[in-house]
């Protein structure tokens, strides 16, 4: 009877879980699982705007786009090009948020008004951001530009060079993302026990082997986490490119999802670019589920 009673009440509890969640999951469906099916879908048909002959949905031949796309240097450079500035934002974001969360790791009223400056950047609507970067990168308006000048070291503009430009917009994308590591890292060192430093300083360790052998261990995870988060959101630099330089020169910033926007936006080849966008989302879960397995078999090694 006892039994009985508390399956009753587990499936009670069930039901009135599932309907508590249900206007929230209906919402995320809504806005998320029907366009990222949408996308799929499109993805495997030659829709293209500007035809009429190729308006509708014809699935004769579903993997052609992604032929392609494979075979599209174009696409393949754009793939390189987010490598490059993916790599670079996420190294430096977490170079820069561990080596300033080391600086701010204390308690004082001073500090916690230098770190609230720090978040600035991060809260700043992207094109905000993207619309300071614009004006520090254009001669005539930049200070830095007038401040060169002025001790005798003109530059020309970053973002109008080949060589420079995909480095001035991962530059930006760090000033505007380094706060997000600062951040997940300081709270991590605020954890840190008192006892294995205490113990490591009675040893004879020096700072430096305070940090390595005894901080660094325990905030590896956070490390982890800020990195990968950095990692999957540096495929969103798309205002920062449409901005500061619009894909250029030439293809230099071209990243994969501003192709994807223009062979969408100013061709009208849908179904080509959806079927960039869907290898993109694949592409993250791939690198995401990668990482992931490296943690835990780190994890499991030690």
């Amino acid at each position: 009877m006892a039994s009985a009673a508390i399956t009753s009440w587990d499936r009670q509890r069930r039901r009135a879980f599932f309907w508590g969640l249900f206007p929230a999951l209906a919402v995320l469906a809504v806005i998320t699982v029907a366009p990222a099916v949408y996308l799929v879908v499109t993805s495997l048909t030659p829709l293209n705007l500007t035809n009429p002959v190729q308006t509708g949905l014809d699935f004769s031949d579903p993997l052609r786009n992604y032929r392609e796309a494979i075979a599209d240097y174009r696409f393949r450079n754009s793939v390189w090009v987010q490598v490059k500035l993916s790599l670079a934002t996420v190294v430096a974001q977490v170079l820069i948020g561990l080596g300033l969360a080391l600086l701010l790791n204390a308690r004082s009223k001073l500090l916690e008004a230098i770190r609230t400056a720090f978040l600035i950047p991060m809260v700043l609507p992207p094109i905000v951001v993207a619309l300071i970067w614009k004006i520090i990168y254009s001669p005539d308006v930049s200070p830095m530009h007038r401040l060169l000048e002025f001790v005798g070291f003109p530059v020309r503009s970053l973002i109008t060079q080949a060589d420079t430009a995909l480095w001035a917009i991962a530059v930006a994308d760090t000033w505007e993302w380094f706060p997000f590591t600062m951040l997940i890292i300081l709270a991590s060192l605020q954890m840190v026990p008192d006892e294995p430093l205490e113990a490591a300083k009675i040893d004879g360790a020096t700072s430096y082997q305070s940090f390595w052998y005894v901080v660094l261990p325990y905030i590896q995870p956070a490390i982890i986490v800020a990195a990968l988060f950095r990692l999957i959101d540096s495929v969103k630099a798309f205002p920062l490119i449409y901005v500061l330089t619009n894909g250029g020169p030439g293809q230099v910033t071209e990243v994969t999802n501003y192709f994807a926007f223009v062979q969408a936006f100013n061709f009208s080849y849908w179904g080509y670019a959806s079927a960039i966008a869907t290898m993109l989302v694949a592409g993250v879960f791939l690198l995401s589920w990668l990482l992931r397995r490296l943690d835990q078999a780190g994890q499991r090694d030690e």
